[in-house]
């Protein structure tokens, strides 16, 4: 069985993360790491993607929304979210190695602040979608600590800090 990289949106549009993923130069990033699927959760997006071949060598699943995204991130080997609080959160309770790319494009953006913190905390990568193919290509996922929920007062203080409302 080969390995898969799930790629999730969430409720929201970001195109421009779906097309940084999908450039030829970060597919095949993805085939040297191994990987030989890849499974697009595009949310709200417009982006038109080009066709791909869905050969045995590497295949492209695309869809926008399904009422749990839990048996998608049981089967990922690793996880490419924008950084959104609950996407983050999710992939990181399922033990799944991750990494959060910070949408430039938000205003008072929350997103940088929460994934820096997980980063400096050992629990993900973070990037932009300029630099996501030299995160792939310099991650060592095994460096990744493993995140132990259970303390939702210490993030849901980090939150309200960082949204500067504490």
């Amino acid at each position: 069985m080969g390995r898969c990289v799930f790629v999730t949106v969430g409720t929201t549009s970001f195109d421009e993360l779906i097309s940084s993923v999908t450039t030829e130069e970060n597919i095949t990033i993805l085939q040297d790491l191994g990987y030989d699927k890849l499974v697009l959760q595009i949310g709200r997006g417009t982006t038109t993607l080009k066709p791909y071949s869905t050969t045995s060598e590497f295949t492209v699943d695309v869809f926008r929304y399904k009422p749990s995204l839990a048996e998608d991130l049981k089967k990922a080997d690793l996880v490419i979210s924008h950084a959104g609080a609950g996407s983050c959160l999710e992939a990181l309770e399922e033990g799944k190695p991750l990494i959060a790319v910070v949408n430039e494009n938000l205003m008072s953006n929350h997103q940088n602040e929460l994934a820096m913190q997980l980063y400096k905390d050992g629990h993900l990568y973070y990037c932009t979608c300029r630099t996501l193919g030299t995160t792939l290509k310099t991650m060592d996922l095994s460096a990744l600590k493993r995140y132990e929920p259970g303390h939702p007062e210490i993030f849901a203080s980090f939150l309200d800090k960082a949204l500067g409302l504490n």
